[in-house]
């Protein structure tokens, strides 16, 4: 299994020394507040769709909400860019990868994206 907090590449981060763990946890920061934005200019209309019951309330205090849909985006664009790696090259998917996957779906957690990252990092998909 790679390495969980390997340095990020030289000029990946201006200048300065960050863990794979920093980078992604940044990312994650970043995503929260992209969905914080978004979720603020379309607050009317969610309210419309949730009184026509079109919408499910998702489960948690609004903190660990916010958390989980932050992890679960930057999932989704680490494997839109595997997905895409893998159109290009024609590569198999890495099994050690999809076990990874696998396991931040059943318990989505920073560690377990970090796991996930590792693999994308190795291949320079990671462009943060």
């Amino acid at each position: 299994m790679p390495d969980r907090n390997p340095p990020a590449r030289a000029g990946a981060t201006k200048g300065t020394t960050r863990t794979l763990t920093d980078r992604v946890s940044a990312r994650v920061a970043e995503a929260g507040l992209s969905l914080a934005q978004r979720d603020k200019a379309s607050r009317g209309k969610r309210s419309r769709r949730s009184r026509a019951g079109t919408t499910l309330a998702p489960t948690g205090t609004p903190d660990e909400v916010r958390v989980a849909r932050s992890l679960r985006r930057v999932f989704t664009e680490m494997g839109d860019a595997y997905h895409s790696y893998r159109r290009r090259t024609g590569q198999p998917v890495l099994v050690p990868l999809r076990e990874a996957a696998y396991a931040f779906k059943s318990d989505p957690s920073l560690t377990s994206l970090v796991t996930v990252a590792s693999f994308l990092d190795d291949l320079s998909l990671l462009e943060w």
